[in-house]
């Protein structure tokens, strides 16, 4: 059977909906569902027609900022079965990832489909974790990647995630899962995370609730009896000059002072400039939370905490604690994302003034061997 392969048009919706009732007993994608992916910019719908008939689709998501691309759905009419399609449609796949930057291609799959576990093995597709209650009807998932161009050895997969509870928590949330990496065991409680923002937060946004300062986290870590590298490349509180109110600008004066007051009498290091040294700080056993410009990842300007997860000599990977689910991304799309140096860099640098904090945490028989510049 021949097939063509192309980019699927608003045209095609009757016939994957179609394919997709054929396919699928649960979990389907909705009429609505297909017509946003058709539409949307980062995402990349392949079909594969022959004789004037629609016989599979293979459904990519890109995540923004980052060179990941996720195969969110796979689907091959029972007519074109045993025909080699899926080998080709996953082919396809692979080559949008690349087209789009991707290195990695990601996919999960139910561990009673051993027809589709067999083609990712045989094609070079890794598992790398399990998922409990995944699908509709609680089947369990099995996760798999392969990196599309070359890969490294040696990569680690130890950090637990959590995902933040509230918008104004990505710092505390990323304080959990470093901690959590750090003493195995140690639990990701929602109670922690509010308890943990209550401690860092300088009110710095201008509206609503505000976000968490480094040197809050940084105590906030210490207390819990962490070793803690702080780097703040500016002096006095953050984000002074995007708030419009003189009180609340005191109130984060106030707050900043006695965050530095308390920085004086604890033994957190503190680091004024110099670029993040990942290799070395992991090397040390070192968990780095980095304030980030939001934008790099959802065009939203606003300051972000991630925690770096690992880094290779092509990228460094992160956990990003935010679920945008307007996206369609789960927890798992938000773990160990690969992300280019050239773009850590850019991100890592915030607004006009070009920011760098970030806040790394030790256990306590752990020493960080970098020293003050």
């Amino acid at each position: 059977m021949d097939f063509i392969f192309r980019n699927a048009t608003p045209e095609d919706l009757p016939s994957l909906l179609g394919l997709e009732n054929q396919c699928f007993e649960h979990d389907r994608l909705s009429p609505r569902s297909f017509q946003w992916m058709i539409s949307r910019a980062h995402a990349s719908l392949i079909v594969a027609q022959s004789q004037g008939r629609l016989m599979g689709y293979a459904l990519l998501l890109f995540h923004r900022g980052t060179s990941l691309a996720r195969l969110y759905s796979i689907a091959i009419s029972p007519d074109a079965r045993s025909q080699g399609l899926g080998k080709r449609l996953l082919a396809e796949a692979e080559q949008s990832a690349r087209e789009h930057d991707c290195a990695y291609l990601r996919l999960e799959v139910r561990p009673d489909n051993p027809a589709a576990i067999g083609l990712y093995e045989r094609v070079g597709y890794r598992r790398f974790a399990q998922i409990n209650d995944y699908y509709e009807d609680h089947a369990d998932a099995l996760r798999y990647e392969k990196r599309i161009i070359q890969r490294p050895a040696g990569e680690s997969r130890q950090v637990p995630y959590y995902q933040q509870t509230t918008d104004f928590t990505c710092g505390p949330a990323c304080l959990l899962m470093a901690m959590a990496a750090l003493q195995p065991g140690r639990p990701l409680a929602r109670r922690e995370e509010v308890q943990l923002w209550r401690e860092a937060t300088t009110v710095f946004m201008t509206s609503g609730h505000g976000g968490c300062s480094p040197q809050g986290l940084a105590l906030a870590a210490w207390r819990r009896g962490f070793r803690v590298r702080l780097q703040v490349s500016a002096d006095g509180p953050l984000f002074l000059n995007g708030v419009r109110n003189e009180n609340k600008k005191e109130v984060m004066r106030l707050v900043h002072e006695e965050f530095c007051n308390e920085l004086r009498h604890s033994d957190v290091q503190q680091v004024r400039t110099g670029p993040f040294d990942l290799p070395r700080l992991l090397a040390e056993g070192g968990q780095p939370l980095v304030l980030i410009s939001n934008y790099r990842l959802t065009r939203t300007k606003a300051p972000h905490w991630v925690l770096v997860t690992g880094c290779d000599q092509d990228f460094v990977y992160l956990h990003d604690p935010d679920i945008d689910h307007s996206r369609h991304r789960q927890a798992l799309d938000c773990q160990h994302l690969p992300v280019s140096h050239g773009e850590f860099q850019r991100m890592s640098l915030f607004g006009g003034s070009k920011l760098r904090a970030s806040v790394v945490l030790y256990a306590k028989d752990q020493v960080s061997h970098s020293s003050d510049r």
